[in-house]
């Protein structure tokens, strides 16, 4: 699914002009759509240009948020949709931080940047994660090192609500060829594993940004 719509943002998608680059993209979504696993293509805001059919059935069954479904702006729907930690698993600490570390390297390089300084107005809005954010998450970036700001490979659990899959892990895979890399876009792919029978899926659990608790010192 190509051109995502729907969803209030503080600024527009930014989608290539050329009827090239267009073309290229539109083809590069059939090839999205064709993956078993959630796809998803996201620009520099994590705004979503591009996802497949499995990304949108991972995230089926989340509530209507004006700003942060999944399939509008990734960032904004980890670290705002109050039903994020019903579908990523470990939330806080390992899709809340990672996305917080790699949001405050890309709001550094491009400051002037509407869409990012909208995003950190709203975790300036919440004391906890502002907390996190200037005064834990750089003590946790330096002990975890580069590393923290780095998708590809990561291993992190999911529960996603097809029992087919039900509660176990994915591995991130950052799947950027050069020509997407060009356009500013950057492609992850969600590589669901086998369900692990010896856990169940936590019901009905919710963490909002106001329950961002720790900062937890990362696994070495």
């Amino acid at each position: 699914m190509a051109y995502q719509a729907g969803g209030q943002r503080p600024a527009p998608r930014l989608l290539p002009e050329s009827p090239e680059a267009q073309a290229y993209l539109q083809d590069y979504a059939t090839l999205v759509e064709a993956v078993p696993f959630p796809s998803v293509v996201v620009d520099h805001r994590w705004d979503v240009v591009v996802s497949n059919s499995a990304f949108a059935s991972l995230f089926r069954e989340m509530s209507p948020h004006p700003t942060a479904m999944p399939w509008d702006n990734l960032l904004r729907f980890v670290l705002f949709h109050p039903d994020a930690g019903t579908v990523l698993g470990d939330h806080e600490s390992l899709w809340c931080l990672p996305m917080l570390a790699h949001f405050s390297s890309v709001v550094e390089r491009c400051a002037h940047d509407h869409g990012l300084q909208a995003i950190r107005r709203e975790i300036a809005q919440d004391p906890i994660m502002e907390a996190a954010f200037r005064q834990g998450l750089p003590h946790w970036i330096r002990v975890a090192g580069e590393a923290a700001l780095e998708q590809d490979g990561v291993v992190r659990p999911v529960h996603h609500p097809d029992p087919r899959w039900g509660t176990t892990e994915c591995r991130v895979v950052d799947e950027t060829p050069r020509t997407l890399r060009e356009l500013g876009y950057r492609r992850l792919t969600l590589v669901l594993r086998e369900t692990r029978r010896e856990r169940s899926r936590p019901r009905g659990a919710r963490s909002t940004a106001a329950h961002l608790r720790v900062v937890p010192t990362p696994e070495v």
